[in-house]
Parts: structure tokens; C-alpha cells; sequence
């Protein structure tokens, strides 16, 4: 492919407050050289145009099937809820278009795979939303535990906080709660967070879990109704990682008042904490302290500033940019740099397999 800007059609691009609008444009405007948002296809061609008019775009096309045929698109960016990624993507693998898919790829591990396969056999770049990965301080932390920052890594404790799932909800992240449609807090902000885990820490190996749904049902603030919950709102986890150390994970619904997320690595010759805002470590800005050898108390472990020059000062549009400079990479010069729907598969494993076992768990 020539140095042209990728032209970009989103599936699920909305004004406001909706996460395409406010991560996946202000990434692409970063990276004018690299890529030009051309069209949306929305639920109907009058969202479409609506989203056409707010952002400047030259074609609001009929309906997806539209967009995904249409010679004007060479990259096709999926955004919208996890139920309707498996028809959209293979839609838009079978029109012969790159894709970016938002996490999870599928709705459960099956889906993955399908999707996963068909984008081999097409041969197409097919990049999954799992920004995090790309985050400065992660790519950072990696080099730590490389390079020997705590010795050997003996142990990983994660504690996170999902925000959603709790007692209150809108109209719109209403769907969150019910479990058949794959977005839970296990799958999104911790689903985020493992392969963020899994970069700097390596692959999981043998995981036993509890699932527990301690609500029941939430409020919808905007229209005064209460809802069921079947999506667990507790996520506990132990086990180990393939390199032996010991994994303890803890996310929960809703927000604490105390501790929203804290990841933490101990090591023989060291230990390092990482903190956040929230429990959505693939948007929010990371801290990170350490402390190894002699010293007693943990200090400031910051990334060189040159992690910071040239992109957006905000990490949620940051982790987005730098994920979609590694997609155009591979568009332009053939490479696999960015996370893959192979990645999307292993991750999509990691997250049965918790399933699995909390599901034999919950039999006995």
C-alpha cells in the first residue's frame, strides 16, 4: 500500500459521549499523515448522517454491509456492542477490508475463533482494541521486569474496581448487566487489564475462580426502572503464571472509596506497585512506584519523557493512537506489530477458562 492516509469507515461512531468519539477521533486526528475518517454506518442512514455532519465526513453510508463494500474504505473500525462484533467483522473480512475490532472480539471464545481464522485466511491486518498493551508505563513496566528491576518475579496481586456493574446504571451501558451479552466486568475492564498482565508478566498458566453476583438487580438513573443483574459483579481468581508466580486477582462492580485499582509485583530482589483511577487500566493513567536492593520504601518509577513526545497528553487517546500507529504500520509495510485477533483468541482463552472454572465451582 502506498504513504495515502488509510481511509477509515467506522461501524458505531456517535457525537458525545460515546467511546468512539471521544478515544478513536481524537487518535486519528494525532496521526493526520497515517490515516482520514471518511464514513459511518449507523443503526439507521439518519444516525449516520447525523454522526457524517458532526464530524466532517464525506459518506454516511446506508447500513454496514454498505460501508464494508465500499472502495472508499480500507480500514473498517468495529465500536459498537459485543453481540454484533461476530457479524460485523466477518462482514468486513469477507469485503476484503483490514479491520479493528473494539475488545472482546467476540461474544466468548467460539466467536474469536471464527473470527480469528477468517481473518488469516484473508490475510487481512485485523487489530483488537486491547490498548492497554501499548500504554507507555506497560511497555515500561516490561523493560523493568526485564531487565531485572525485582529479580525473580515470585508473585502478582491485582485489586480493580469495573466503575459499571454496581447499584446504578444509565439507559445506555444498561446492556452491561446482562451476562448473554458478553460485556461484564470480567471481560472488559479486567478482560483489558490481563492482557496488559500478560505483556509484561507472560502467559497465565493453571487459574481456579469464583464468579459471584452479590446486587441482583440495578437502577437506571434515566429512566427510574430497576433492572435484573445477571453479570457477576465480584471476579476472584488465583493461581499462577506459566513462569510459576503466584497470581491473586480481586475486581468488583461499581466504584471504592478506597482502592480502585492496584497491581502489584513482588519479586526476590524487589517490588513495584502500579495504581489507578479506576479498574480500566487501558484508560486511565497509570502510576507506577518501585523499590529494589537496599531501599525500604517504594519511589516513583516514571517513563522516560521520550514515551511521551509526540502523542496526546490524555492516556485514553493516547493508548488509542499508539495502538492505531502500529495498525498503520502493519497496512502499510506488511508487519503483525499490533495486537492481533491471535492475541484476542489466547486472551479470549484466559477468560473461559476463569468461566470454566467458576462454573465447576458453583456445581459443587
Amino acid at each position: 500500500m502506498t504513504d495515502k492516509p488509510i481511509r477509515v469507515g467506522f461501524i458505531g461512531l456517535n457525537p458525545g459521549i460515546h467511546w468512539a468519539a471521544t478515544a478513536h477521533i481524537p487518535a486519528l486526528k494525532a496521526l493526520p499523515d497515517a490515516y482520514e475518517v471518511v464514513g459511518v454506518a449507523n443503526t439507521s442512514v439518519g444516525s449516520a448522517r447525523k454522526a457524517a455532519n458532526a464530524f466532517g465526513l464525506p459518506h454516511a453510508f446506508e447500513n454496514a454491509q454498505a460501508l464494508v463494500n465500499s472502495p472508499e474504505v480500507d480500514l473498517v473500525v468495529v465500536t459498537v456492542k459485543v453481540p454484533h462484533h461476530h457479524e460485523l467483522v466477518t462482514a468486513a473480512l469477507n469485503a476484503g477490508k483490514h479491520v479493528y475490532c473494539e475488545w472482546p472480539l467476540g461474544n466468548g471464545l467460539a466467536e474469536a475463533r471464527e473470527l480469528a481464522d477468517l481473518a488469516d485466511a484473508k490475510g487481512a491486518v485485523a487489530a483488537i482494541g486491547t490498548q492497554m498493551r501499548v500504554a507507555p508505563e506497560v511497555e515500561y513496566l516490561r523493560q523493568l521486569i526485564a531487565d531485572g528491576y525485582v529479580g525473580e518475579v515470585l508473585s502478582t496481586t491485582l485489586v480493580g474496581s469495573g466503575g459499571e456493574w454496581g447499584g446504578q446504571t444509565d439507559a445506555a451501558h444498561a446492556y452491561l448487566y446482562d451476562k448473554a451479552n458478553g460485556a461484564t466486568v470480567l471481560t472488559i475492564p479486567l478482560g483489558h487489564t490481563l492482557a496488559g498482565m500478560r505483556e509484561v508478566l507472560g502467559d497465565f498458566g493453571d487459574l481456579s475462580a469464583r464468579l459471584i453476583n452479590r446486587r441482583g438487580a440495578t437502577h437506571v438513573s434515566d429512566t427510574g426502572e430497576t433492572i435484573p443483574a445477571t453479570s457477576p459483579d465480584q471476579v476472584l481468581v488465583q493461581g499462577a503464571l506459566e513462569s510459576g508466580a503466584a497470581v491473586s486477582i480481586h475486581y468488583r462492580g461499581g466504584m471504592s472509596r478506597g482502592t480502585n485499582l492496584l497491581w502489584e509485583i513482588n519479586g526476590t530482589e524487589g517490588d513495584i506497585q502500579v495504581t489507578g483511577a479506576t479498574g480500566h487500566s487501558q484508560i486511565v493513567q497509570l502510576s507506577i512506584r518501585g523499590a529494589n536492593g537496599d531501599a525500604t520504601e517504594l519511589a516513583p518509577l516514571t517513563p522516560p519523557a521520550s514515551a511521551y513526545e509526540g502523542w496526546p497528553d490524555n492516556s485514553l487517546t493516547r493508548n488509542v493512537a499508539r495502538l492505531y500507529a502500529l495498525v498503520a504500520q502493519d497496512i502499510r509495510s506488511g508487519t503483525r506489530a499490533a495486537p492481533s485477533f491471535r492475541d484476542a483468541v489466547a486472551l479470549h482463552g484466559t477468560i473461559d477458562a476463569i468461566e470454566r472454572s467458576a462454573a465447576e465451582t458453583a456445581s459443587k
